[in-house]
């Protein structure tokens, strides 16, 4: 019985995706240093951005954990099926 193995990312993948993230940063950034308003509204700004990066962070280990423990979960569920369908006897009479 063949296993399905989670899909990993490309190296690509993961680069495209650092790199996306950095240049929007770096650019809120850049935007929010360079905005002509008063100094308590970058501030605001500068905060509102800091707490979005930190939750999209959070957020996305908190989805990757959950596709890991569903990935254990139907390891564990296919190892017992397995291990019933090794031990079958179909010649075996019912008793």
């Amino acid at each position: 019985m063949a296993s399905t193995t989670p899909s990993k990312n490309t190296n690509a993948f993961f680069l495209q995706a650092g790199v996306s993230f950095a240049v929007a940063l770096l650019t809120m950034i850049f935007a929010i240093f360079y905005l002509p308003v008063d100094p308590w509204i970058r501030a605001f700004l500068g905060l509102g951005t800091m707490f979005l990066t930190t939750s999209s962070f959070t957020l996305a280990k908190c989805v990757r954990d959950a596709q890991e423990d569903s990935y254990v979960v139907s390891r564990i569920d296919q190892a017992r099926v397995d291990k019933i369908l090794a031990e079958h006897d179909p010649f075996k009479s019912v008793s």
